[in-house]
């Protein structure tokens, strides 16, 4: 059973969590319907949100479902996502069409972030953020995800951004838009499956209270916008980037030549990698979302347990106001 908000419908779990504030990580559908083939999409989806609960937080995992935006998805929405062969793929811009239309739509990064917003949820886990892609002073393809940081007061967890995109212009992109990007326990940018890009990033927090700290004081001076955690992927399960890179550049060129563009680039890019080390993206991948949503907990508790001694959560008033 769902409650049912003027713009949302947020399952029960998640409603009473806001209500009471307690800890909550919202989560994307996009890494289930176009990340991963099936079952494997279903397996991690439902691991994130068992490692979410397991770290003491509730998960909301959210997609666009006949028009009709949920904020946390049972089992069967869950496998829906994960076997329809039919799921749009739907940023902030897509949302008003897609819900119109009354169809079915996996939600990015961008739109994940603008509907958990929209209920009061404050942290977001995911594998890894859009950004520059390569080429694009050609092209101009530059993701929705970075003016989403730069509007919404989110915090996103993500192994830093995507391999497959220009990292250098991307990390410059989050300066202009005064996105502050934390590194947790690393001091360059994390490359997706690799640790390092040797990239450096300008602050750097230790635990999970550390990164709460440097949110609320954010959020206390009314700062717009959202700060990304860039969390590496655990040591045991990256591909090294002189390995991967090269691969990219294969995926990359081999993406241009078939003319794909737009939305589908992402999903090409990550599928020819996949299929170019032999399954071993995927699987850095599973390993660097499922670590990403347990830091994701970790910091969600920490920031509930200051505004839980503080009094009621102040996001639950702002989620009240689209019942």
């Amino acid at each position: 059973m769902n409650v049912t908000h003027q713009d949302l419908q947020v399952a029960v779990d998640v409603a009473a969590a806001l209500q009471t504030g307690r800890p909550i990580v919202a989560l994307e559908s996009t890494i289930i319907a176009h990340g991963m083939p099936y079952p494997d999409n279903l397996q991690v989806a439902e691991e994130s949100e068992r490692i979410v609960r397991a770290e003491g937080a509730v998960p909301a995992t959210i997609a666009v479902l006949k028009g009709r935006a949920h904020v946390g998805l049972d089992r069967a929405q869950l496998e829906f996502v994960a076997r329809s062969p039919d799921m749009l793929k739907a940023s902030v811009r897509d949302l008003p069409v897609v819900m119109a239309t009354r169809r079915d739509a996996a939600t990015t990064v961008a739109s994940t972030m603008r509907l958990a917003a929209l209920a009061g949820i404050r942290v977001f886990a995911t594998g890894g953020i859009g950004g520059v892609h390569r080429g694009a002073d050609v092209s101009g393809d530059v993701s929705a995800d970075l003016t989403e940081l730069a509007e919404t007061p989110v915090a996103v967890v993500s192994a830093g951004a995507k391999a497959i995109l220009d990292l250098p212009r991307t990390l410059e992109m989050l300066e202009t838009l005064s996105v502050p990007v934390i590194g947790y326990r690393c001091d360059t940018f994390p490359a997706f499956f690799s640790r390092d890009s040797g990239l450096p990033i300008p602050a750097r927090a230790d635990t999970a209270a550390e990164v709460a700290d440097i949110l609320r004081a954010r959020w206390s001076l009314s700062l717009r916008g959202g700060v990304l955690i860039a969390n590496p992927i655990p040591v045991a399960d990256e591909i090294p980037a002189g390995e991967i890179d090269a691969l990219i550049a294969t995926a990359v060129a081999d993406a241009a030549r078939r003319g794909i563009s737009g939305k589908q680039v992402t999903p090409f890019l990550l599928a020819r990698v996949r299929e170019l080390t032999g399954g071993a993206s995927q699987r850095a991948n599973v390993a660097l979302v499922l670590n990403n949503a347990r830091l994701a907990a970790q910091i969600a508790r920490e920031l509930a347990r200051s505004t839980t001694s503080q009094g009621r959560n102040p996001d639950a008033s702002h989620a009240a106001h689209h019942r």
